[in-house]
């Protein structure tokens, strides 16, 4: 990988022999064995072992496994992610983010993005298609080996970019990707958890087909260092979270969300287990083991405390004392009960729970944010209780959440004067619309409830395929397609495959889904009030 080094940004990555060779190594036929998490959640399910059947280019794979019919909209959704694949000389290496050829203004939807591409990678590999992920996985690593610079200012050397675009020359017959690590995007924001997609989707494709000997390769290796180093760097912390910046995530705009974001801690929390458990014994890479074990570990319990909100935690909260010293504060952060918002008192049920968005000093951004909620249950970043109490509130505020197609990305919406301040006035993110409140087709399926993912999933089959796969729906009930939504959105077609898939064969979970840590488990232990 040194001799990638040094090559910017905008030019062509010329003829290597990394990617070939490793594209051309044995694939270690290692079989795959099933966590206790797979087992248990297969027994509920009442199924059996995955019984993989060769998956060609034309037939979904899972598809073939099952002895009742497919919904028609499966093979539809196929075609269109199929559609969407970019190959770079000759060989899928992602999907574009949307081919909406109606649309005016392309922007950037006809790229790569690293987390966009996680459900299409997901998709392929439940369909027994791993390939165009290990070249996506080699492809991002390679770019990341380049120099990256916004203006005068050198990026770390382990950023990962936000997405990258292959440019085809006919004439010339060659081709060129343009790689974008936040120099070119809208805000200019940093894509901080492109990184930790890599990471987690390297286990996932690990996972998936037994091939230990990608992850195990120098060039991973390294690749898993790089992000690392990038996270674990000591600095004037105080809080086991990651500090960010507005936009630095899935909600890429301007949102309130800078600080210690759900999203970005749920991630970092699920990237570092990842790579716990790929990183070789080796003197480099025990040196980092011991790093993330202690991160963890602090990580964890900061997040079990002190982002969990249930009905007694918001009760005490409300009856915080202010102005504490000393190490036995109660009200750690000095949070003002008074800046509690109205709405959350009558949001929050008896029964249910969930991760805030946001703690630092004086501040809890109390509003709910799904991505980083499902991303804490697949990662057993909240504990079983926390899990099935997350379960609970959706149940409980299906309107709100859910309403006419799951699932709300961001509850609730801000408006008026707050969205003026907050958003700087953004007209894509105005009230119940984008990342404002809109709501984004998805399923969370691990806590052993299906009957709600199938529930969802049948809503989203309600209206996905009839409205050419928007990228987002607006309105309070998620009712109206988003008005600047691009048609045909990668994200919103192979979620729906995912899902599908993940619901005919439940042993596909473990490929995503982590088991609880019991070193990590709390010392503090909420109660929980059942009944109503």
């Amino acid at each position: 990988m040194d001799n990638l080094r040094g090559v910017n940004s905008q030019s062509s990555i010329s003829d290597q022999e990394d990617l070939a060779r490793l594209l051309d190594r044995p694939r270690l036929n290692i079989e795959r064995k099933r966590s206790f998490e797979e087992r248990s959640f297969n027994e509920i399910a009442g199924i059996f072992d995955n019984i993989n059947s060769p998956g060609g280019w034309e037939t979904p794979a899972s598809s073939t496994r099952n002895s009742f019919e497919p919904h028609p909209m499966v093979a539809e959704a196929w075609d269109a992610l199929r559609r969407s694949l970019v190959y770079f000389r000759g060989q899928p290496v992602g999907t574009l983010a949307a081919y909406d050829h109606a649309s005016e203004e392309v922007l950037n939807y006809d790229q790569v993005f690293v987390r966009d591409f996680v459900p299409s990678a997901l998709a392929f590999l439940m369909n027994g298609e791993p390939d165009i992920v290990k070249n996506f996985l080699l492809k991002t690593l390679q770019i990341q080996g380049r120099e990256k610079k916004i203006d005068r200012f050198k990026l770390g050397e382990g950023a990962m970019p936000a997405s990258f675009k292959v440019l085809h020359d006919p004439v010339k017959k060659t081709d060129t990707i343009i790689a974008d690590f936040g120099e070119s995007a809208i805000g200019r924001v940093a894509p901080v958890d492109s990184g930790f997609w890599w990471i987690i989707l390297l286990r996932a494709y690990t996972k998936s087909t037994g091939d230990y000997s990608l992850a195990e390769t120098p060039e991973c290796q390294k690749g898993m260092r790089l992000v690392l180093s990038l996270c674990l760097s000591e600095g004037f912390d105080t809080f086991p979270t990651l500090l960010c910046a507005d936009g630095c995530s899935m909600v890429d705009r301007r949102m309130g969300v800078y600080g210690y974001p759900i999203e970005i801690q749920a991630l970092f929390f699920m990237a570092l287990r990842s790579a716990m458990s790929m990183l070789k014994h080796d003197a480099e890479g025990k040196e980092f083991m011991e790093k993330i074990e202690k991160r963890l570990h602090a990580l964890s319990f900061h997040m079990r405390s002190y982002f969990w909100l249930d009905f007694q935690q918001l009760n005490d909260i409300y009856r915080y004392k202010t102005e504490e010293y000393s190490h036995t504060a109660v009200n750690k952060f000095n949070v003002i009960p008074d800046s509690i918002p109205e709405w959350v008192f009558d949001f929050m049920p008896l029964r249910g729970g969930y991760f805030i968005g946001n703690v630092s000093p004086a501040r809890m951004d109390f509003r709910w944010f799904a991505l980083g909620n499902c991303v804490a249950i697949l990662a057993s970043l909240s504990t079983p209780e926390q899990s099935a109490a997350i379960m609970d509130l959706i149940e409980e505020r299906w309107e709100e959440l859910v309403g006419e197609m799951p699932l709300k990305i961001c509850h609730p919406a801000i408006e008026s004067h707050e969205w003026r301040i907050v958003t700087g006035c953004d007209p894509k993110n105005t009230r119940w619309s984008y990342h404002n409140g809109g709501s984004w087709p998805a399923a969370c399926i691990k806590t052993g409830r299906p009957q709600i993912a199938r529930r969802a999933i049948d809503l989203a089959e309600s209206r996905l395929l009839k409205d050419g796969w928007p990228e987002y729906y607006d309105g309070k009930s998620g009712r109206f397609i988003g008005k600047q939504a691009r048609k045909f959105q990668t994200w919103s077609i192979a979620g729906y495959l995912v899902a599908k898939m993940m619901l005919e064969d439940p042993s596909h979970l473990g490929m995503i889904s982590l088991e609880e840590d019991k070193q990590t488990k709390p010392v503090i232990k909420r109660s929980y009030s059942w009944t109503c």
